[in-house]
């Protein structure tokens, strides 16, 4: 199998994945997004802990990258100490209806 064939496949693996991920519903959201606010919701943030960066927006991402992005901080594979105990506190269903909510093309979104 080539490299350009085995690229199709991977591609069609993902897609098929997120068929069958939890539909996010970006109104349960509204109640939930406040843990996301602190940080995420100020423009040009720099967070301190554990280094200085500027803290990512998020309004506007797409939702299966958020959902990722957070499914990642929970199982430990992207380190940062502040999300993964964030992530943790987070179903799937609370993931997916912060990512549905983020997604969702609005001006001023954060």
């Amino acid at each position: 199998m080539n490299a350009h064939m085995l690229g199709m496949a991977a591609c069609m693996l993902m897609t098929a994945g997120s068929a069958v991920a939890q539909q996010g519903d970006p109104s349960a959201a509204l109640d939930k997004r406040s843990i996301c606010i602190g940080c995420h919701g100020i423009p040009g943030y720099r967070t301190a802990y554990p280094a200085v960066y500027p803290v990512p927006k998020l309004g506007g991402q797409h939702a299966a990258y958020i959902v990722r992005a957070l499914q990642a901080y929970r199982g430990g594979e992207r380190n940062h100490p502040s999300m993964r105990a964030i992530a943790q506190s987070l179903t799937d269903q609370d993931m997916a209806d912060l990512a549905a909510y983020y997604a969702m093309p609005r001006e001023g979104a954060k």
